[in-house]
């Protein structure tokens, strides 16, 4: 006798657990993991969509209370039945509910409201239907007459065109139809994002002799019998895009369909012109500007067959193609690729799986790869394929590190350095453009007191406000706003101010010291309004910009063939956070920025402004130096067994109580050392998190560090049964991330 795992469709929060069901015989060998089936459920059995998660040859309780499959409906939906088996690995991989991994894969769970057509269809005789005309000519009924003049005219008429044109009412459609003259039928229009017809067709650019080795070694890995995953390691400016266009074309021409991951929406607009350039309509898009309704037509599209190439963040990664063949994940560096909800999921581990369920092939994109992947590269678990030439042999821009201690010193408490205000003004006096990036955002950085030190915080989360115009401090956290107070609070001295280096401060700067440029600034601020990204990149692309400030999201990935001078401030400013990672985080971002400038025909510079010049990280992007810098920052790893060194897991508790809190996280850690007494696991904290208090809720880690995954994986699913039992933790949420 087999027995299956079931957990009824997502829609019902309650179900989150699974049901045994008995296989029938006839189904036995048919019925695998992942499979759609239709069960009984509940008092009234009632027939419901449910999801196999797993099979056993035993049942837990006795046999002949046990319900029975009544039909496989996996055939129908094979690409939905991959995407819960994908779910299931994410649930075991990272820990989470069934529910949660399912709505993480299927995020389109309840069917969205159609946008429809309606069309007004004759459906008499010409001879009838001009009898009729005649009669009706000499009624009164003029909206009649015309509607049916026009119908023998042209057979179809859009109903909203009747309606506007014709003046064909309610009631006059309804003595049509009950007369039986003519017939409304509706049909279902698919919401399309890109407007293609804005795009025009330009074709592949012509590949050069790296690119085209490139696509071959990928192509022979492919052929192989073991084929791997591959890590495209690339200079910026090195054409990593056309050998993803090369091997996406080739794809197509087998039948198959591509996903290509964007790390953020800042870089849809760039990727999917370029990508509809060559595809048009067989590329689309996925992201969380879209309304739901685009959503569910995307996915819908792509089930259909209508599309072929899914561009997007993480969420596209679980776009329903029938025929995947190729998932790219370019920048695959960059830390919004891992999910902050339950299932904390890394995109590029859910991807290699998917990959291996799908028998599609995997490639990881970056100019300045993530640690984990490279290593992996590094023992041959992944191949490695690099572009070490720009394209065209255009130079690397010519980078110069400013020391602001010197500029100090020299006077100069400007957040542009000499060096940087010289340049600028060669810049525009060529008719070029710039770019500024600063990490950060807002009018200033934090108020303070200059007399007794007190910083303005949120009252609900354990960080300082930033300052932006209008005098007021906003919590970049939960949204929390005051106005700016003109004496301190404290001690009531006039002395408070805030610490002007954010993303505003920097273009009003600019506007000041060069009165005749044209500056625009992308940030979080800015690009808050759906299709506010498309209208600032479109705007500076097509040189109606000199200067763009920007955060983070002006560094990655853009390719803009006129911007000869990118300026870095405060470039060491990622240095000091509170993660292990702040070095490789710095050494990403340099690279990606200095990257932007002479990417066209004119060879290009870039100044990086740093209290920290001789930094190793600063150093090794300053000439995009990666072996070096991996050599460097694995040896810090290995020295701390910090991934990818060793394997970590956080245990992420919050709770509106502290003290409860605090409680839960001792006991949990008590529990972790009775449990496993591996010399080798090593454990930090309990410790506040980073940010200690976010929306009133606090927070609270315990850090677990192992050689070896299964022993973190085996030690978090104990704490799940701990957890469960223990009624103190149900007021605590708990979430756990491995890294």
């Amino acid at each position: 006798m087999i027995y299956a795992d079931v957990i009824i469709d997502i829609s019902h929060e309650k179900l989150d657990r699974t049901f045994l069901y008995r296989v029938p015989e006839e189904m036995e060998g048919q019925i695998q993991a992942g499979m759609v089936v239709s069960v009984p459920f509940g008092n009234g059995n009632k027939l419901r969509k449910g999801y196999v998660t797993g099979l056993s040859g035993e049942a837990d309780f006795q046999g002949g209370k046990i319900k029975e499959i009544q039909a496989l409906l996996s055939d129908e939906e094979t690409t939905e039945s991959r995407l819960i088996v994908l779910a299931a690995w994410m649930r075991q991989r990272y820990g989470s509910t069934m529910i949660q991994a399912l709505r993480t894969v299927l995020p389109i769970q309840n069917k969205v409201k159609a946008k429809e057509k309606r069309y007004l269809v004759l459906t008499i005789e010409a001879e009838e239907g001009k009898k009729l005309l005649d009669q009706l000519s000499c009624t009164r009924y003029k909206a009649r007459t015309r509607l049916l003049a026009a119908m023998l005219e042209r057979k179809v008429i859009p109903a909203s065109e009747a309606a506007k044109d014709l003046g064909a009412s309610a009631s006059v459609l309804k003595y049509f139809q009950e007369n039986k003259i003519l017939e409304i039928r509706q049909e279902e229009i698919l919401r399309k994002p890109v407007d293609i017809r804005k795009i025009p067709l330009t074709g592949k650019a012509q590949l050069t002799d790296a690119q085209k080795q490139a696509v071959c070694k990928i192509r022979r890995e492919w052929e192989s019998d073991n084929s791997r995953t591959v890590l495209l390691h690339g200079i910026t400016g090195s054409g990593k895009t056309l050998v993803y266009i090369e091997l996406i074309q080739q794809m197509i021409e087998e039948g198959k369909q591509a996903i290509v991951l964007i790390p953020e929406i800042a870089l849809t607009y760039q990727t999917v012109h370029r990508f509809c350039s060559i595809f048009g309509d067989k590329v689309s898009v996925l992201n969380s500007r879209l309304s739901q309704g685009e959503r569910y037509d995307q996915f819908k599209r792509a089930k259909k067959g209508e599309i072929q190439i899914m561009v997007g963040p993480r969420s596209a990664l679980f776009t329903p193609f029938p025929n995947l063949g190729l998932i790219i994940m370019d920048e695959e560096h960059e830390p919004t690729y891992k999910s902050e909800n339950t299932p904390r999921y890394h995109t590029r581990e859910a991807a290699v799986k998917r990959g291996e369920l799908e028998n599609a092939h995997v490639i990881l994109g970056s100019a300045t790869p993530s640690l984990e992947a490279y290593k992996k590269a590094q023992e041959g678990e992944y191949l490695l394929v690099t572009l070490n030439e720009r394209y065209a042999d255009r130079p690397l821009p010519k980078v110069s590190i400013i020391d602001m201690r010197g500029e100090l010193k020299a006077g100069n408490r400007s957040a542009l350095s000499r060096s940087l205000k010289q340049a600028l003004e060669k810049c525009l006096e060529e008719n070029k453009q710039a770019m500024l990036f600063l990490n950060r955002r807002g009018y200033a950085g934090f108020v303070s007191c200059r007399s007794c030190g007190h910083v303005m915080k949120c009252p609900h989360c354990d960080v300082s406000l930033s300052e932006h115009q209008g005098e007021r401090l906003i919590c970049h956290y939960c949204g929390y706003e005051i106005r700016k107070p003109q004496v301190c609070p404290v001690c009531g001295s006039p002395y408070i101010g805030g610490f002007k280096a954010g993303t505003q401060q920097i273009q009003q700067i600019l506007q000041k010291e060069f009165p005749e440029a044209s500056v625009l600034r992308m940030d979080y601020d800015t690009t808050r309004n759906k299709g506010s990204y498309e209208q600032i990149l479109a705007s500076f692309s097509a040189h109606k910009a000199d200067i763009l400030v920007g955060t983070q999201m002006i560094v990655k990935g853009h390719d803009f063939p006129d911007v000869t001078l990118v300026g870095v401030l405060a470039a060491d400013m990622s240095l000091n956070g509170s993660d292990y990672r702040c070095g490789e985080r710095t050494f990403q971002l340099l690279t990606q920025a200095v990257g932007r400038s002479g990417r066209g025909l004119q060879p290009g510079t870039a100044l990086i402004q740093t209290y920290n010049p001789d930094h190793y990280s600063i150093q090794a992007a300053a000439v995009q130096d990666y072996p070096a810098f991996y050599q460097e920052e694995m040896g810090y790893r290995m020295l701390l067994d910090y991934p990818p060194a060793a394997h970590m897991m956080a245990v992420l508790g919050a709770c509106e109580q502290e003290e409860l809190l605090t409680q839960a996280m001792h006991y949990t850690a008590l529990f972790i050392r009775r449990v496993c007494t591996d010399a080798e696991l090593h454990m930090i904290g309990p410790a506040p998190q980073s940010v200690g208090k976010v929306k009133d809720m606090y927070k609270k880690v315990i850090y677990l560090k192992h050689l070896d995954s299964r022993v973190l994986i085996a030690l978090r699913e104990k704490l799940e049964q701990y957890m469960e039992i223990n009624s103190g933790f149900r007021k605590i949420y708990i979430q756990f991330d491995f890294s």
